[in-house]
């Protein structure tokens, strides 16, 4: 210690700053994105996609998503001050700060994201990535969060892209069990992040942010997230009924009936606790679908090198 100066290793700096920018890019949301996107093209039949086109393409819906979710930080950094679980990001201590530079280094991302999902597939599999950052960056982030309750319904719209994205790289002509999974997803994001939102309902009313557990009884959020559930459950096992197997099925039903289990209880006592109970469940539940999904398309050989 010197001059009131704490000296930190060079690698615990590394890992520090390491940290700031997964954070600010918001890599584990990315990391999520782009494993839905892996499997769209697991859910597609027919000879499949080699690992080094599929590589790419998750590469760019992992850039996309990263300047999307670091657009939102940048955007959303008045709320984020506000709010216990969100005033350490980057862009509210000044670890980032924001600026014109900044947006235009999140554009270019976002257009090399494109250009390289045209190059490695194709134009329709570049259009759903750019989908997806648009809703997440834009449609969510600037016109709707800060205004309606239906803010997160329509932002769950980038799941949705990411696992379109995925299928279109495989083939243009997308098959019903990608369609139906993508609306799964669809349906997912809403009770995944309203369970998180009823757990942090003092956040958003401090905030004032229209977050749905925010506007009504926490009794009647539990309900409403327990009904997203059956739907979610339903939608997710559908794909038994065309070509998905039973690496898929099995996670589907095991996390499906986790998931249903947590907001059937959050339905009946909607403590914090069972809200936070509820989020994990989401998690495990996208978790086993996105790995299940994987190992089916390996297992039949959609996936291959």
């Amino acid at each position: 210690m010197s001059d009131g100066v704490v000296s930190v290793s060079p690698a615990r700096g590394w890992r520090r700053r390491a940290g700031v920018i997964a954070d600010a890019f918001k890599l584990r949301i990315g990391s999520e994105i782009t494993l839905a996107a892996a499997a769209g093209a697991a859910l597609m039949p027919g000879p499949g996609i080699g690992w080094g086109r599929l590589t790419a393409v998750l590469a760019a819906v992992l850039l996309a998503s990263a300047a999307a979710g670091a657009y939102n930080q940048y955007a959303e950094r008045d709320i984020d001050a506000r709010m216990q679980r969100t005033r350490q990001r980057p862009f509210v201590t000044g670890e980032f700060a924001g600026g014109r530079r900044w947006l235009l280094v999140l554009g270019a991302l976002v257009a090399s994201a494109a250009l390289l999902a045209a190059a490695a597939a194709n134009w329709m599999a570049a259009g759903f990535t750019l989908l997806g950052a648009f809703t997440y960056g834009v449609v969510y982030t600037v016109w709707l969060k800060r205004r309606t309750a239906l803010n997160i319904v329509f932002g769950g719209f980038a799941g949705t892209f990411a696992v379109l994205a995925g299928a279109a790289a495989v083939d243009t002509h997308l098959s019903a069990e990608a369609l139906i999974f993508s609306l799964a997803l669809f349906f997912w994001t809403p009770p995944h992040f309203w369970s998180l939102a009823l757990y942090n309902r003092q956040d958003y009313e401090r905030a004032g942010v229209p977050m749905l557990p925010a506007l009504i009884a926490p009794k009647a959020t539990g309900r409403i997230v327990a009904a997203h559930v059956v739907v979610v459950v339903a939608l997710s096992l559908a794909p038994a009924l065309f070509d998905a197997g039973i690496w898929y099925t099995v996670p589907a039903a095991v996390g499906g009936a986790y998931f249903l289990h947590a907001a059937l209880r959050l339905a009946q006592d909607p403590t914090r606790a069972r809200a936070w109970t509820c989020f994990k469940a989401s998690l495990v539940q996208l978790s086993l679908l996105l790995l299940g999904a994987l190992a089916d398309g390996i297992a039949a050989g959609r996936l291959s090198a």
